[in-house]
């Protein structure tokens, strides 16, 4: 079987979208599958070409078998809707181009943003093959509840063009049981869903001691660090976490953020204004450093601003760093809410609530019999959505959506 997947986030990029897509691309080679990923050079978020890397209009290379094509688009840093959908729709036109000269049985194309599904469904057509299309987010509607954009002509467009993907795709792979429900109230046919949740790479993510030299380096020791690894953006609401923790009253209680994005200037600046003394701000690190520096945590931290779409989704980092038994401190309430609770990996605090933010925070401070409860929810946790299995899982979706078309 041969699978042309499209995607404008990829390794050596360390998001969640091109993780997920690394590590299935990964696993279905190992099950014999002949696997070809369209992706760009890769910028993200700061929109600079990582070292290593140039934005040419074509250059491939091989990833674990995985054969990549990196095509053109216009790198902006991931902030401003403007310049990043001129990103989005310039990843779109490279990616079809590309793609004409590639052959598959399948053609795979991730969301956010559609421009790459509108590809995928392009490429489709033209080669008489099915397309399946992945939903990572609901996707213009996140825009509308981070605030970055209000309802009008844009908006109603984009979201024209969300249905006919959804209409027009031989199946629709979420990441979560509440966007199936979403796209099935704008009336899509109900046979054509699968869902495959996130999952954590369980011999990347494994407990281990705290790395003494990352603790040395930024004068961690002795700290109870409340880990935040991430992208700094519109969504997070990392600007309420700082505003917390200036009224934690135990001294050794320290917020760690490393991640870059949109709004971190803005966080870093409302640090500086409350004078915070009790976080730390530290760039991304590369993907095989992750584990390293969620070492050094005690409690991770999983924030999203307050708004009812976020009730829909599941972040990544809940698994990461429940395989690692870090204790979750969840501000996402819905499917993830539920998800953290079935399993008793950490504890749930309201969006945006700083008592309950603080209350829930002093709770895995000072109840060991709690925190302990929650590193072992946080092992079952990640044994039950091992990113192997997970792989294999898709793997079997796209083979019946692509021989029942």
């Amino acid at each position: 079987m041969k699978i042309l997947f499209l995607t404008d986030n990829f390794p050596p990029e360390v998001n969640a979208p091109a993780t997920r897509t690394y590590e299935h691309c990964r696993e279905w080679v190992k099950q014999g599958v002949e696997v070809t990923v369209i992706t760009c050079a890769p910028n993200f978020p700061q929109g600079k070409v990582y070292d290593g890397y140039r934005n040419r209009l074509f250059q491939r290379e091989e990833m674990d078998g995985i054969q990549v094509v990196r095509v053109w688009s216009y790198i902006t840093a991931n902030e401003g809707f403007l310049k990043r959908t001129v990103d989005y729709i310039s990843f779109g036109v490279s990616s079809f181009i590309a793609g004409l000269f590639h052959d598959a049985d399948l053609v795979v194309a991730t969301s956010p943003q559609f421009f790459s599904a509108m590809s995928g469904r392009t490429l489709s057509w033209i080669k008489r093959k099915p397309w399946v299309m992945e939903v990572r987010d609901l996707w213009p509607e996140s825009i509308k509840h981070v605030g970055g954009m209000q309802d009008n002509a844009v908006i109603k467009y984009l979201e024209w063009e969300e249905k006919r993907c959804y209409e027009q795709a031989a199946g629709i792979v979420t990441v979560t049981d509440s966007f199936v429900r979403e796209i099935k109230e704008k009336g899509i046919d109900c046979d054509k869903f699968a869902v495959v949740k996130n999952g954590a790479n369980l011999e990347l993510f494994r407990p281990r001691q705290k790395n003494q030299v990352l603790l040395d380096a930024h004068g961690l020791q002795g700290k109870f660090v409340v880990g935040y690894i991430g992208t700094h953006g519109m969504a997070h609401k990392l600007d309420f976490i700082v505003s917390c923790a200036i009224q934690v009253k135990h001294a050794d209680v320290h917020f760690l953020f490393i991640g870059n994005g949109a709004e971190k200037s803005n966080v870093m600046a409302h640090a500086e204004s409350l004078g915070c003394t009790n976080v730390t701000f530290l760039d991304s690190v590369p993907k095989d450093r992750i584990a390293e520096y969620l070492s050094v945590t005690d409690v991770a931290l999983v924030p999203l601003r307050k708004t009812d779409l976020f009730t829909t989704v599941i972040p990544s980092k809940i698994f990461e760093n429940a395989s690692m038994q870090k204790p979750l401190l969840l501000g996402v309430d819905g499917e993830a809410r539920a998800l953290v609770e079935e399993y008793g990996a950490g504890l749930f605090f309201e969006p945006e609530n700083e008592a309950d933010f603080l209350a829930k925070l002093d709770c895995l401070y000072t109840d060991r019999v709690e925190y302990q409860q929650c590193q072992e929810g946080g092992a079952r946790l990640a044994k039950a959505f091992d990113r192997k299995r997970q792989a294999a899982a898709m793997l079997e979706h796209l083979k019946y959506f692509a021989f029942q078309s």
